[in-house]
């Protein structure tokens, strides 16, 4: 039986990005993510104009009439939601844990997903598979997708991206929409999300909190490495301190951005402090535009 407050906190995010997904994003959705391609349809006599490529050889010799086959969009897709749910996800500075806007994220995606009629799966990993939830359909489905990403307790603590992708080509049968929704504080990872993204269309979502791009001067501050499990102190008040690990982390994040363009990777990045739809909502419009 779930907590009180995880079934209200499921209500109240199934409640903010429905509305969402119906006032702003399901246009947006349909509008990026298309289909496989096209599939069979009906045939129908031929009228002048048509392709003769299109003729129906085998149903025209069985009628004595040109009969042509007609093709309709393929429009259901299979969005796969591989979220990390390793320890440095529990972790954020702005009123929200990393985890808690990576779960809203997959809420928006999922409602987006089955307001088009797309199935849905889920993957949880940190430096295991954790958690596998095959793709389909319905708001039933949705709520216990986003119960997984709010309530689930993992067991390992570390990351490793390259586990969940390969996992991901493992149990896919088909291309899917994949978005992998991560810090991406992993090991090297470039040879399986480049085998990954040839057979699915990936998109790196990427958290981030402020506080992991700098430090403000607040003195000896202690912390604790939740991957690691080990506490450390932190001078903070030490200037040279603060301006290296701000270069750390921007060289970090360049590193990341090359990454993901070599392979061409579309990315989205999120932060704790900022709305997540105004991010959201210019990767579709981006996206948009460079598929017109």
């Amino acid at each position: 039986m779930l907590p009180k407050e995880i079934l209200q906190e499921i209500r109240r995010i199934q409640i903010t990005t429905s509305r969402m997904v119906t006032d702003v994003f399901a246009g947006q959705y349909q509008s990026v993510f298309k289909g496989k391609g096209m599939e069979f349809y009906e045939v129908r006599e031929y009228s002048p104009g048509d392709e003769i490529r299109s003729i129906d050889w085998n149903v025209t010799a069985r009628t004595g009439h040109l009969f042509v086959k007609k093709f309709v969009e393929e429009r259901e897709l299979t969005v796969m939601l591989l979220l990390d749910m390793s320890a440095s996800s529990y972790f954020g500075t702005k009123g929200q844990l990393k985890m808690q806007l990576a779960a809203k994220l997959c809420s928006l995606l999922a409602f987006s997903a089955i307001k088009n009629n797309d199935k849905v799966g889920f993957i949880a990993f940190t430096d295991r598979i954790e958690k596998f939830i095959p793709p389909r359909k319905g708001i039933r489905h949705v709520l216990r997708v986003i119960r997984e990403a709010l309530y689930f307790k993992p067991q390992g603590t570390g990351t490793d991206i390259s586990v969940a992708l390969e996992y991901l080509n493992r149990v896919t049968t088909r291309k899917a929409v994949t978005f992998v929704i991560s810090d991406f504080f992993s090991p090297d990872f470039k040879k399986m999300l480049a085998v990954a993204n040839k057979r699915h269309d990936i998109v790196a979502v990427t958290i981030t909190d402020p506080r992991e791009l700098e430090f403000p001067d607040m003195g000896l501050v202690k912390l604790f490495d939740p991957e690691k499990k080990r506490d450390f102190i932190l001078d903070t008040s030490d200037k040279m301190l603060r301006q290296e690990y701000a270069r750390k982390n921007q060289q970090r994040i360049r590193e990341r951005e090359s990454l993901f363009c070599s392979l061409r990777v579309d990315t989205i990045d999120v932060r704790t402090d900022i709305p997540y739809a105004q991010s959201l909502l210019k990767f579709f419009k981006s996206r948009e535009r460079r598929r017109r």
